[in-house]
């Protein structure tokens, strides 16, 4: 006869906050999500990140050499070469992120660090693809950088060039980009797909109904990609949108152009604008 292993119960004589069956159950659900907001509080405060430039973008975008060396494969015929010259074109944006991100740490590391703030701190959703570029771009420039990282069925896994100490770890969607609109001053668009496309709606919605209690520059990064895949000017010309609604996003295709935009507008708007937390 076998021993079966004996379920924890939720109902034993134990401090609440170390019963596990308790705090992982319905009913502690408006714990966990206070933890989502305290303990990255918590670590953004230790390490006076006061503000950030946050990257978004497809996680499936590939560095340009494994694209090429995908590519290669193909054409001796492991792989799909349409498939393989999609992602070697695409693979720009990697290179143009991580570029980007790379120029915009440097700038910031030289406004000065006297261990009070940090300010324009590189953050992503922690992942592969742009994200990746982004956190890899900010290592290489030996700044800090965040990655707000949520568990996903796929694609999602931490990349390696995140800061140690500000890596996280999400469960509730809301709460990740709480965190990534709540210290924004500047959202950088790449190329993504429809969870790129749900980040960028939710930062326009909140500028545009004015639930935003700082300005947030919004870059789209990429012109034809985004002029093939939103019509944004037929929102006005339907009239659905004002026509004033199209000047909270500045178009680019160059890293030069965006790093140009980004940092006179920081300069200008936000250098003297209090950051931090709540």
């Amino acid at each position: 006869m076998t021993n079966k292993p004996v379920k924890k119960s939720r109902y034993r004589t134990v401090k609440a906050y170390k019963n596990e069956e308790f705090l992982n159950s319905r009913d502690a659900r408006s714990l966990r999500i206070q933890a989502e907001f305290l303990e990255p509080e918590s670590r953004f405060e230790n390490f006076n990140v006061k503000d950030t430039i946050v990257f978004f973008g497809s996680a499936r975008t590939k560095p340009k050499s494994q694209a090429q060396k995908a590519l290669r494969e193909a054409k001796k015929g492991n792989g799909d070469i349409q498939k393989a010259e999609r992602d070697l074109k695409m693979s720009r944006y990697y290179e143009d992120a991580r570029e980007l991100s790379k120029q915009l740490t440097h700038w910031s590391k030289e406004l000065g660090d006297d261990g009070d703030e940090r300010r324009f701190v590189v953050c992503t959703g922690g992942g592969p693809g742009i994200m990746e570029a982004a956190n890899r771009g900010a290592s290489e420039a030996k700044g800090l950088n965040i990655g707000l990282n949520i568990s996903l069925p796929f694609e999602q896994h931490e990349n390696p060039y995140i800061t140690h100490h500000l890596g996280f770890e999400f469960h509730y969607f809301f709460m990740r980009k709480f965190w990534f609109v709540y210290l924004a001053k500047v959202i950088v668009v790449f190329p993504g797909g429809f969870g790129t496309l749900d980040e960028l709606f939710e930062v326009v919605t909140l500028d545009q109904t004015g639930k935003l209690s700082k300005p947030i520059k919004i870059v789209l990064f990429g012109a034809q990609y985004w002029k093939d895949i939103i019509n944004f000017e037929a929102l006005a010309d339907y009239g659905t949108i004002s026509p004033e609604d199209l000047d909270m996003m500045f178009v680019t295709d160059t890293v030069d152009d965006a790093f140009a935009y980004i940092t006179k507008e920081l300069t200008e708007n936000a250098l003297d604008y209090p950051g931090g937390i709540l």
